[in-house]
């Protein structure tokens, strides 16, 4: 039976996050089978295991803000640092208040 619509987790992630899912898949997620696939370290797949692992988990969040979202889905892909994150996401909110009054 094909599933005719693609999870909400999935459909957030990057071509290269979904063949490095099917490679894990495929190698009976060995880490070790797939550095070995992809030429790098064994900690080099595991941070990008847990950096796959961070993207569904704010997918599943239910993150109901887009740039909110938006923020933690850059921060996950490294185009800035978890501080900077905090911050933008802190100094939105703080405008988002300031409208309600």
């Amino acid at each position: 039976m094909a599933i005719d619509v693609v999870p909400e987790w999935m459909s957030n992630l990057e071509d290269e996050d979904i063949s490095f899912i099917k490679r894990f898949i495929l190698a009976s997620g060995s880490l070790k089978e797939i550095a070995n696939y992809y030429g790098v370290t064994y900690p080099t797949v595991r941070l990008r295991l847990d950096r796959l692992i961070q993207k569904i988990k704010i997918s599943d969040e239910g993150e109901t803000d887009s740039y909110i979202a938006l923020i933690k889905r850059l921060a996950v892909n490294d185009k800035f640092d978890y501080h900077t994150a905090k911050l933008l996401i802190s100094h939105y909110k703080k405008g988002l208040e300031e409208e309600i009054k």
